[in-house]
C-alpha cells in the first residue's frame, strides 16, 4: 500500500524537483518505529515538521547532544505540532536503522518526536528532495508547504552554536501557527548527506 501511494507521487511529482513552498506538500505514507502506519494526508489541520535524522551524522548529534532539538520537539508538541522524523538511510549505510534500533534511539537521546518514520527505501526523502541531515520542512495544516531548508543559521556541528543559532525551522513553525509567512521561507539546508541507496 504505501508503495503503491509514494510511486503514485513519485509519478506526480518527479524525484529530482524540488517541492514548491505554497503548493500542496508532497503526501506520503511511511511505517514509524513502532510499526505504526502514519500518513500525511492524515494529519490534515495539524501543522507538522519534517526533520531529516541519522544518529551517525555530526551535525545531528550536536543538536542532539545540545538538547536543541528535543527541546524543540517538545515545544512544537506541546503547541499541538506533528513533528516527525524521517530516517532514509539505507540498509548498511550510516545512521540506518529498524524499529527496534529507532526506538532505542529515542530513548537514549531522549527525544520527543510525533513519529520516527522508517525510509530505508529512501522514497520520502527523494519525494522531498531532502539533502541533509538535517533538513527541515514546515506544513500547514491547510497541507501546504510553508518552509524548506536548515534548521538554523550556523551551519557546524558544534554544539554551542546549536544552543546560540537562530532557529530558523522553530520560527517557521511558529510563524505558520501565528498565521503569519515564515521568514525566511527558503534556506540552505547543512549537514551530511542523506544516505540513500545507490
Amino acid at each position: 500500500m504505501r508503495a503503491a501511494l509514494v510511486a503514485f507521487a513519485l509519478i506526480a511529482a518527479p524525484a529530482v524537483a524540488q517541492p514548491i513552498n505554497g503548493l500542496p506538500a508532497p503526501e506520503f505514507t511511511a511505517t514509524d518505529a513502532n510499526g505504526k502506519s502514519v500518513s500525511l494526508r492524515d494529519l490534515r489541520g495539524k501543522t507538522v515538521v519534517l526533520e531529516w535524522t541519522n544518529s551517525g551524522c555530526p551535525f545531528v548529534r550536536a543538536h542532539y547532544d545540545s538538547g536543541t532539538m528535543q527541546a524543540r520537539q517538545r515545544e512544537a508538541r506541546a503547541a499541538g505540532v506533528v513533528w516527525l522524523s524521517i530516517n532514509s538511510g539505507a540498509p548498511g549505510k550510516q545512521g540506518h536503522v529498524t524499529g527496534p534500533a529507532a526506538r532505542a534511539e529515542i530513548a537514549a537521546n531522549k527525544a520527543a518526536p510525533s513519529h520516527y518514520l522508517l525510509d530505508a527505501d529512501g522514497l520520502i526523502g527523494r519525494l522531498y528532495a531532502a539533502k541533509t541531515t538535517p533538513h527541515m520542512f514546515v506544513i500547514r495544516p491547510d497541507g501546504t508547504l510553508a518552509y524548506q531548508g536548515a534548521i538554523d543559521d550556523r551551519p557546524t556541528a558544534i554544539e554551542a552554536d546549536a544552543r546560540a543559532a537562530t532557529p530558523w525551522a522553530l520560527n517557521a513553525m511558529k510563524a505558520v501557527l501565528a498565521g503569519k509567512a515564515p521568514a525566511p521561507a527558503i534556506t540552505r539546508p547543512y549537514g551530511c548527506s542523506v544516505k540513500y541507496a545507490g
